[in-house]
């Protein structure tokens, strides 16, 4: 069934700007997305179509971490993972699946997805042939920025080398095949949640681009003349805080640098070629598991950093709801932060003004000062020869770990006002958690099973040959350098799947592991001080944790050896990082080798180091199988006596079950003092056979 354009999307603006109406009275408004994406490809397309008939005007697509990884839902990698914090996508099957009853031809969709970005944007092209559709006629966005993996969000599966070359030939591909199409989205967003100062966001998004669009150019694949068509391509990611005057000056700062940038390096004489396209989500990970009501206030603040400067307004917002320091949110939790957008587009009158803060001395100043500050760290990264070499050297990584290190210190000294976190925490029990564990979506324990079965029967269906000789022509292109996003389309269409695809170019590629960023950090101890009569009066110092620990080790003979693992296909390693840091300034020994790991390769390791805790970051969702396979694991080694710590997004019923499984401590985002959680693991170790005092 087709459904009238007026039902759908809009055509995205070509600049990134507001655009005035027909009237001439006010602009139009940005476009409206949520992130949304799960379980199934049948459920998430229902949950699409529910959230365009109630006025949203484009689609962010969540993928699950087995497909943003590259692998299928039958592979023991996936083990736990599937559909659920995204929607998996394996074969070109449960793409079409995903978008039935959706005229592609009419929507502006955006992907997050890098590692395998050009098998889902080769996923959606033959999706919109068999629709009828020309790739020139899509509208959209793969976010495909492989740097910030590196430094983040750890989705990345090869080396930097390989991943540029995939996204060079996409980019190359999509400016003549698909115009319309933004084949990038450099994404400082997961940056800032790393930890990223405003100025550090800027500088690395900013080296990101030019490390890719040097790439590009060296190529000579784009004639020189036609350079600023790939320039007016790009877009960008961008996170908005809650400290939205500093947040809407960073992104006017954006619009003066990225304009500079194009202009001096590149040449693009252009000034619409030049313009700063970026859409925006507002920060997920500064919304509270404490309070989540405050949360509503916090997107609708964040929101505003993001569209009341009409020179810098976002292209496109999507907002998180109130409740995802909880876990998924339900239909009607999008609904309400859909409906904040609308409220503010359509029932104010901002979009009737110019911009509210030009001749402004005050944003002129600031926005002038960050402008100056990104340039110099900018010139660092760029003199140690661009954004690869930084993240193989580790600089940025460091610099975003030390960053989020001092940031956390001063909430947990209470420097920062977290309202409901750090202060101001009494509260009336809230009404929007009456319905308990049905606050958020539970995703079906059957869904992984159910993906399993679907998989085989695709795979019987396929003309195997077909396969075969596409997979060939892939391999074959990877080891001689050719461009692989032809093949990759062959792909596609000849029914490969996602594992099969990303198999193909780990054979060629090998795999690659990010430095963790944490050896050369060094956490200051921090004495919590009570900054407000709301505060708690007993916060706990790294300093009173250490001199426990030390006390401890030297009754015992020996140093306590602490091991941080992160289990699963997760790769947030935010908290991991914070913890390895200051467990190791509060006198542990730490072990912590990176991210996406086998339970049997953390058992492995706890077992040869022969640590006294092992501490697991899970905020995927599935510690329900992760977790006992890791102590089934122990206890098959005779290891049953480490004590074992969970850290994640768990549910409360979740936390009874991990302790009923031997689990000794279980923290979630409502944990924020680092200092406090190493006290209490250190009350379930021993000296001897006698359990240490306990502190609390």
């Amino acid at each position: 069934m087709r459904h009238s354009s007026s039902r759908w999307c809009p055509a995205p603006y070509a600049d990134g700007m507001s655009e005035v109406n027909e009237a001439g009275t006010r602009d139009r408004p940005w476009m409206m997305r949520t992130y949304a994406g799960h379980s199934s490809a049948s459920a998430s397309n229902a949950l699409f179509r529910t959230n365009l008939a109630k006025g949203q005007t484009g689609l962010s697509v969540a993928f699950d971490l087995p497909t943003q990884t590259g692998y299928d839902p039958d592979s023991p990698m996936a083990a736990g993972e599937v559909g659920k914090v995204g929607v998996p996508i394996a074969h070109l099957g449960d793409m079409r699946t995903l978008f039935r009853d959706i005229p592609l031809d009419q929507m502006n969709t955006s992907m997050t997805i890098n590692a395998t970005a050009m098998w889902l944007f080769a996923l959606y092209i033959a999706v919109a042939e068999e629709q009828g559709v020309e790739p020139a006629q899509l509208q959209g966005t793969t976010q495909n920025d492989i740097i910030k993996e590196y430094l983040s969000r750890g989705t990345y599966v090869l080396p930097p080398d390989p991943s540029l070359r995939l996204i060079t030939d996409m980019i190359v591909y999509s400016v003549t095949d698909v115009p319309q199409w933004n084949p990038i989205n450099i994404c400082s967003y997961h940056l800032q949640e790393a930890g990223a100062t405003p100025t550090q966001e800027i500088a690395y998004a900013m080296a990101t681009a030019i490390e890719v669009l040097d790439r590009v150019r060296d190529t000579d694949r784009v004639p020189g003349g036609d350079f600023g068509s790939v320039v007016s391509r790009m877009s960008f990611f961008v996170n908005a805080g809650v400290r939205f005057v500093e947040e809407m000056c960073k992104m006017r700062a954006f619009v003066e640098l990225w304009d500079s940038i194009t202009q001096e390096r590149y040449g693009v004489e252009d000034p619409k070629q030049r313009r700063f396209r970026y859409g925006v989500q507002v920060n997920s990970l500064g919304l509270t598991e404490a309070q989540p009501e405050n949360n509503v206030y916090r997107i609708m603040l964040e929101m505003l950093a993001v569209t009341l400067s009409r020179d810098a307004r976002a292209r496109a917002v999507q907002l998180p709801a109130w409740n995802e320091a909880l876990g998924l949110p339900r239909p009607w939790d999008q609904q309400w932060s859909l409906r904040m957008q609308q409220v503010l587009a359509f029932e104010t009158d901002l979009l009737e003004y110019d911009d509210l803060f030009a001749g402004s001395p005050v944003v002129e100043a600031k926005v002038a000062d960050m402008e100056s500050q990104a340039r110099e760290e900018l010139q660092r990264v760029l003199d140690m020869g661009g954004a690869v070499a930084a993240v193989e050297n580790g600089y940025m990584k460091q610099e975003l770990v030390g960053s989020l290190t001092r940031r956390r210190a001063r909430i947990e000294s209470g420097e920062d006002t977290i309202v409901g976190v750090n202060a101001y925490l009494s509260s009336e029990p809230s009404p929007l958690q009456i319905d308990g564990k049905n606050a958020v979506y539970i995703v079906d324990p059957d869904v992984e099973a159910e993906a399993v079965d679907s998989l085989e029967q695709w795979r019987a269906s396929r003309d195997s040959l077909a396969v075969e000789t596409a997979l060939k022509e892939l391999h074959t292109a990877a080891e001689s350098g050719e461009d692989m996003m032809k093949p990759t389309l062959a792909c596609a269409r000849a029914g490969v799947t996602t594992g099969e695809w990303a198999s193909a170019l780990r054979q060629s590629f090998g795999e690659y592991r990010a430095p963790t960023g944490i050896d050369a950090t060094v956490a200051s101890g921090v004495s919590a001080t009570p900054s407000t009569p709301d505060s708690s009066s007993d916060r706990t110092s790294i300093a009173r944790v250490s001199a426990r620990v030390h006390e401890l080790a030297a009754a015992r003979g020996r140093p306590f050896r602490f091991l941080v693992g992160k289990p699963g296909l997760d790769g947030h390693s935010n908290g991991a990082e914070q913890i390895a840091v200051r467990a190791r300034d509060a006198g542990f020994e730490v072990i912590y080798q990176g991210i996406r790991l086998t339970p049997e390769q953390i058992v492995a390791a706890a077992v040869a180091e022969d640590v006294d805790v092992v501490g697991l970051s899970i905020l995927s969702g599935s510690h329900r199988s992760l977790v006992p396979a890791i102590m089934n694991g122990l206890a098959a080694e005779g290891a049953d006596d480490v004590v074992v710590v969970v850290g994640g997004i768990i549910p409360a019923e979740d936390e009874v079950w991990l302790t009923k499984q031997g689990v000794a401590e279980v923290f979630t985002p409502k944990d924020y003092d680092v200092a406090g959680i190493l006290d209490r693991v250190v009350n379930h170790l021993s000296v001897g056979d006698e359990p240490v005092p306990s502190s609390l």
